[in-house]
């Protein structure tokens, strides 16, 4: 069970198969810009993913509790803490998720844009994932 977060944890994600592991979801705003609260159970991350747009897009993710990681494709991962920000642009392959001994939140804020889409893609290992 997880414990609960500053603006709740809302319910399981819908788009749970996007990811290893539990994950839930609490939309706080969905009219100009979409900003949600994502909790991680413990080993729980999403799967490579791409936000695509002609213009602006991307994602901004603010940690707000637990240990959480994050990664684009080709670079290190960072450790996430509360209080880091990421900001991510539009057009890179990236996941992000909880460390394995910790829930974590973050609000993800979607970037307002011009024919925005999400590319789901490969789940992240459980080898890459380990190494960490």
């Amino acid at each position: 069970m997880v414990k609960e977060v500053l603006f709740g944890v809302g319910e399981e994600n819908p788009y749970g198969e996007f990811f290893t592991g539990k994950s839930y979801l609490n939309m706080l705003t969905t009219d100009s810009v979409v900003v949600a609260n994502v909790t991680f159970e413990p080993g729980c991350r999403n799967n490579w993913h791409i936000h695509h747009a002609e213009k602006g897009g991307g994602q901004i993710l603010l940690a707000t509790d637990g240990e959480g990681w994050y990664q684009e494709e080709g670079k290190p991962a960072q450790k996430l803490t509360p209080g880091s920000v990421v900001e991510i642009p539009a057009g890179v392959k990236h996941w992000h998720g909880a460390a394995k001994d910790s829930q974590f939140t973050h609000i993800a804020i979607e970037v307002p844009a011009v024919n925005g889409s999400n590319e789901w893609l490969e789940p992240v290992s459980d080898e890459e994932y380990n190494k960490l």
